[in-house]
């Protein structure tokens, strides 16, 4: 246990440390997640394996399917740069419009997010800091105010989220500043700087997977035929 650690729930501790797990490989894509095995070699119970398991399932880098149990993701490389490039034009498109009216309650909730999420991020909590990761780009599409909009990202985004969970670590200052660049564009009412800022950050995602994923031992895996 590192210090610090004895100041969090258990179950943070634990998800910090299977997220660890499944970021540097130690638990292969694919894998199934079994809580007995698990707690016992953590030296924990079952249940916060189960919350842990829980938390992880929202940063996309944990399934759970119905009667089969969880399972480490699987990325695809392909699938993702396909994914992201969408993820771009949607999430950029939703940037622009919320830039068009900038409603201030809005810029002051991203600046908060944003500043938590740095704070969270620099103390270690990856597993927090990715779901405000998430929270962040879900608060500029509610604010865009087009149900359809989001119905339409919400599906590509639990595909893709996997891979901001994987490069966390590795775009902590790049990561954080890109957002601030999101967020200066929409506080300035600067409709193309918003959407172009969405597009520069998700191609910055995807050059950072590219050289994850030619680090050797890191190629995402393939998922297996059905």
């Amino acid at each position: 246990m590192r210090l610090g650690d004895a100041y969090r729930p258990l179950r943070e501790v634990v998800a910090e440390r299977l997220r660890s797990m499944i970021v540097s490989g130690e638990l292969a894509p694919g894998e199934r997640l079994l809580e007995d095995r698990l707690a016992e070699s953590l030296g924990v119970s079952r249940n916060p394996v189960r919350e842990a398991i829980r938390s992880l399932e929202s940063t996309g880098l944990v399934e759970v399917v119905p009667r089969r149990g969880a399972y480490v993701c699987q990325p695809d490389l392909d699938e993702m740069r396909q994914l992201l490039d969408l993820r771009a034009v949607l999430e950029g498109h939703a940037a622009e419009i919320v830039a068009g009216h900038r409603p201030d309650a809005v810029v002051d909730r991203l600046r908060g997010l944003l500043d938590e999420g740095e704070k969270e991020a620099a103390a270690g909590n990856a597993v927090r800091a990715a779901a405000i990761h998430l929270e962040f780009h879900r608060a500029i599409e509610e604010a865009a105010g087009n149900v359809h909009l989001q119905q339409a990202i919400e599906p590509v985004r639990q595909r893709t989220e996997l891979v901001f969970s994987m490069l966390l670590d590795q775009r902590f200052d790049t990561g954080w500043s890109e957002h601030r660049a999101i967020l200066d564009a929409i506080s300035a009412g600067d409709r193309d700087a918003a959407r172009a800022s969405v597009r520069d950050h998700i191609d910055s995602v995807v050059e950072s997977l590219d050289r994850h994923a030619h680090t050797p031992g890191k190629e995402p895996a393939t998922p297996p035929d059905d």
